[in-house]
């Protein structure tokens, strides 16, 4: 078992550590005893992660001389909602939790939004540790400090920043995933690599990533995908500029996610909507030639998806509704060259025809 690999996070408002490797639950208590002074250890999951770690993480908290509760809530982003936001403040409360405890999300994004938007706001904001399970947790929501919950409107719009004390990616978690959820997690790391690492992008297509991955290079592009966001939100952790690149393929990702009832995965709809936005953009002449191809290729080697079949009114209407909109217009990431991309003021009557470019297209070709 190699060493495992800590990447250094430092912005305006909390500098933390993301370890990532294998076999770290055992050591979760000492390393959050480390990170943060607290009593209380509370650890949010759910009903997919709580039969599988949940008594493990417990167990390494109490040896670290943690006093420990938990909740559990029903596993899905249909239950990303104020009711859950909800049941975990009550717990919390009902747990005696203080100032001076600590929240451990124990999940994937849901749980780790979900947890998150909970810390910032119990008791005006008590400390979060992330301990991401899935690949696309670890990779991007994890990190960075966004927190939110779901409202019937739309994805995410109600949250708070909130930095992690710590973040603890155990990647030997990533074996109990189905091969649709790795997969889903890769739909953010190929956007990483089309954003910021050409390099990635090239091993990528040449070597997909699969959970039978040698560990060693499933740890590396897991810390590489880390040390690509850190850079951004160590620049500008609350997305008033170069952080809205993160954004890649999401304008069109989320709506695609929104309008299929939450039925499709982050990370695919993201996969798809990068696509779209690609080959739109390509043909407008704001990408270079040939990029919507080279991304194709490289998710449709990872098992993603590169296209959407739904109504482009119900794309529309979502977009409409997502929290990249500005008034009468979008914020649309376009990726001008592998390694480059820029944010783009796009009316919504522009956006309309680039969906119409991009998206239920490429069956037709």
């Amino acid at each position: 078992m190699s060493e495992p690999i800590t990447v250094a996070v430092n912005t305006s408002s909390r500098s933390y550590d993301v370890v990532v490797g294998e076999n770290l639950l055992d050591g979760l208590g000492e390393r959050v005893r480390q990170a943060v002074r607290a009593t209380t250890a509370f650890v949010v999951t759910d009903s997919n992660v709580g039969p599988l770690y949940l008594d493990r993480a417990l167990s390494s908290l109490a040896t670290a001389g943690l006093s420990t509760a938990s909740v559990t809530l029903p596993a899905g982003e249909q239950h990303k909602t104020l009711a859950s936001y909800g049941t975990i403040l009550d717990a919390m409360a009902h747990a005696g939790l203080t100032r001076d405890d600590v929240v451990v999300a124990l999940g994937g994004g849901v749980i780790g939004d979900m947890a998150g938007f909970a810390a910032a706001t119990y008791m005006r904001g008590i400390e979060v540790v992330q301990v991401p399970t899935t690949l696309l947790s670890m990779v991007d929501s994890s990190v960075g400090g966004k927190t939110a919950i779901d409202v019937t409107a739309g994805k995410n719009l109600v949250g708070a920043f909130l930095q992690p004390s710590l973040v603890v990616a155990d990647i030997s978690c990533l074996s109990t995933l189905t091969p649709y959820v790795f997969a889903d997690g890769m739909g953010e790391v190929v956007k990483h690599a089309v954003l910021a690492d050409p390099d990635l992008f090239v091993t990528l297509g040449a070597r997909p990533l699969t959970q039978e991955a040698d560990p060693s290079y499933l740890a590396e592009v897991v810390a590489d995908n880390v040390r690509i966001k850190r850079d951004v939100v160590a620049t500008d952790e609350r997305e008033r500029g170069l952080r809205q690149t993160l954004n890649l393929g999401h304008t069109i990702g989320h709506a695609i996610e929104a309008a299929s009832g939450y039925t499709q995965g982050h990370g695919h709809c993201v996969a798809a909507g990068l696509c779209c936005v690609a080959r739109a953009t390509e043909a407008l002449g704001w990408s270079e030639q040939g990029i919507a191809s080279r991304i194709e290729r490289c998710c449709a080697a990872q098992g993603l998806p590169t296209d959407s079949d739904l109504p482009h009114e119900d794309i529309l209407h979502q977009a409409a509704f997502d929290k990249k909109r500005h008034g009468d217009s979008v914020n649309l990431v376009v990726p001008v060259r592998l390694g480059l991309s820029e944010v783009r003021r796009t009316s919504l009557d522009e956006f309309a025809y680039i969906v119409d470019l991009g998206c239920g297209t490429a069956a037709q070709e």
